[in-house]
């Protein structure tokens, strides 16, 4: 393959137009024998949109038919919406992954407390070292991030080096690990980046991030001050914040109790690695009872509102061995996550409700995010120097935000993708060549397809106007064998008017299948379709809503 005919190409499959569900590929050689990597391969989080479903998928169908072209997969760290999906959509995909020890022991943890989940060959890898992936040379330069070992991505080709950043901020004092690179940044910079892939999550706010010292020493503040317990709730995987919070504790005589099974599995892992060394052991639920109230701080589950999570059950008053009451202090060290805002509203009301103080990053330094501001966007386009820049990890109005940024900053070029665009970066000018097919798969139980595939689309419609279900026998004159049974799931039992709604769809089914000449009852199947549609309209009257309808006709 001479290296002329060869095109370097970026394509998402998820995580640009959007937040979360990240899934990177980048292709090299001629259009018809590209070889390629996945850049992670993340999930999103079901709305109420999507009853019942577990988790949002990428749809890889686009790789899935160029398997034996795949050459690994590289996971740039351990956030859901990085390294979610990869228990299950690895059966599909089928390429050996690249990851640090912390994702790696991760996803074991996560495999292990699974269901049939399998057994994906991991290689780890650390933060300064260079790997060979097929026709792609990748480095794993160290950044900052909410996480232990996240790391950007240096992607070398003959036609080029590109940087994936992954998720990154500079903190110059990070409550774990290194700090952001800059020295091997800007030692790429001087060789020549083709292009910067970069993170747009931040490109709106202006300013630098805060640190995550600072974050810690508003924590310690804020429990000093406290005279009740202390609930603090933030994502599992951020085991700085975790470190912080338990520092936080153990300096103002407090002992952490820990709730939550994410976050154990969690500090399993971290305590494996050494990221907890030096802390006094956490304790466990049962523990509560012995602990007086002024020094214990409860570290849980739920900063985003779930229903499930622990502190939903705290603020529900629904957990057998711990509790808060009056006069206690729950601290949201967390953002919210796009589309969690009701839910996480709904557990704040129940809190203040019973006399709980909610603290949150308005009210002190409880939280920083993860993700670089406009200033270290900048700093970023200095160190590395990119020819150009693709926005990525955003919403439209991030991304656009971004590439704005980029081009007043001096980039000399910005190209703005999208899911299932092919960008060409190399050779030539970037140009989008191709739209692949892209969108999203459901995790539903065991169950991984589309909408259609899982039953959605159906349990929208019984979720809106529930399900009828009618049951005819005729006798061997083709006559009514007896009323009709009918049973109504999610149905009112009463019009407006007072009458009961299943009389009327019953009325309606008999008055069905006497309409139909006796000779034509022969044809169950115009029977059964008769009565759905006379007990589809019924209701419409009564109601104004139409069931789903689903009638048994036998003779």
């Amino acid at each position: 393959m001479a290296s002329e005919q060869a095109e370097l190409v970026f394509c998402p499959l998820g995580g640009v137009g959007e937040i979360g569900m990240n899934f990177a590929l980048y292709g090299f050689g001629p259009p018809d024998r590209r070889r390629w990597i996945v850049v992670d391969c993340g999930v999103t989080f079901p709305g109420a949109d999507l009853p019942g479903v577990d988790l949002v998928l990428p749809d890889t169908r686009f790789i899935e038919e160029q398997l034996d072209d795949l050459a690994g997969i590289v996971i740039t760290h351990a956030h859901e919406d990085h390294y979610g999906a990869l228990l299950e959509l690895w059966p599909r995909l089928k390429a050996p992954v690249w990851m640090t020890p912390f994702a790696a022991g991760l996803l074991e943890a996560k495999r292990v407390g699974g269901i049939d989940a399998p057994k994906v060959p991991v290689r780890t890898f650390q933060a300064g070292e260079t790997f060979e992936i097929g026709p792609f040379s990748i480095e794993a330069i160290a950044v900052s991030h909410s996480i232990p070992e996240p790391v950007s991505l240096a992607i070398t080709t003959p036609a080029g080096t590109i940087i994936h950043t992954g998720d990154w901020k500079i903190d110059p004092a990070p409550a774990l690990g290194p700090k952001t690179d800059e020295a091997r940044f800007r030692a790429l910079g001087e060789a020549g980046v083709l292009a910067l892939v970069c993170d747009s999550t931040n490109a709106m706010r202006e300013g630098d991030s805060p640190s995550e010292e600072e974050v810690g020493e508003g924590l310690k503040e804020v429990i000093g001050n406290a005279r009740g317990r202390v609930a603090v709730t933030t994502f599992s995987s951020n085991v700085g914040r975790i470190r912080a919070i338990a520092e936080a504790a153990r300096d103002t005589d407090r002992q952490v109790l820990v709730l939550g099974r994410s976050l154990q599995r969690v500090i399993d892992v971290a305590m494996e690695l050494g990221y907890l060394d030096g802390l006094p052991p956490f304790l466990a639920e049962e523990d509560f009872g012995y602990i007086p109230r002024e020094n214990v701080v409860i570290l849980c589950t739920g900063s985003q509102g779930e229903p499930r999570a622990a502190l939903a059950k705290l603020a529900r008053d629904e957990m057998r061995n711990v509790a808060l009451t009056a006069g206690d202090m729950v601290i949201y060290s967390s953002r919210v996550i796009p589309g969690n805002e009701k839910a996480i509203l709904t557990t704040k009301n129940l809190l203040i409700e019973r006399g709980i103080a909610v603290v949150e990053d308005k009210d002190a330094l409880v939280h920083v995010s993860g993700h670089p501001r406009r200033n270290e966007l900048k700093q970023m386009y200095e160190w590395v120097k990119p020819q150009l820049l693709v926005p990525v990890h955003g919403e439209a109005a991030h991304l656009v935000a971004h590439g704005s940024l980029a081009a007043m900053s001096g980039v000399p070029e910005v190209a703005q993708v999208r899911n299932g665009d092919m960008l060409r970066l190399a050779p030539g000018k970037p140009e989008i060549v191709d739209q692949v097919p892209f969108g999203r798969v459901f995790k539903d139980g065991k169950v991984v397809g589309t909408d259609e595939e899982v039953g959605v689309r159906e349990r929208r419609r019984l979720s809106f106007a529930g399900h009828v279900a009618v049951n005819v026998v005729l006798d061997e004159r083709y006559d009514l064998a007896g009323d009709p049974d009918l049973v109504a799931l999610g149905v009112p039992e009463v019009d407006g008017a007072g009458e009961p709604l299943e009389d009327i769809m019953l009325e309606a089914a008999v008055g069905a299948v006497r309409s139909i000449p006796r000779a034509n009852r022969r044809d169950l199947d115009l029977v059964g379709e008769a009565v759905r549609r006379a007990v589809r309209a019924a209701a419409n009257d009564a109601w104004g809503k139409k069931p789903i309808v689903t009638v048994f006709v036998t003779q």
